[in-house]
């Protein structure tokens, strides 16, 4: 997964976007959009447990 950070030069406010995929979410400022791209990276990035498939027996 590749996540993007870009700066809105179109929206009023200096507005700051994360894609990630085909989601996009708008922040009001670099700092909050850098920090939720730091967390969903982190997120992605930690070990991940799938849950046991149950077999029946038969």
């Amino acid at each position: 997964m590749k996540i993007l950070i870009k700066a809105l030069a179109k929206s009023q406010g200096n507005k700051w976007q994360v894609r990630l995929d085909q989601n996009a979410f708008t922040f009001r400022s670099e700092a909050e959009a850098r920090a939720f791209a730091d967390t969903l990276q982190s997120r992605i990035q930690a070990p991940h447990r799938f849950p046991e498939q149950h077999r029946s027996a038969g």
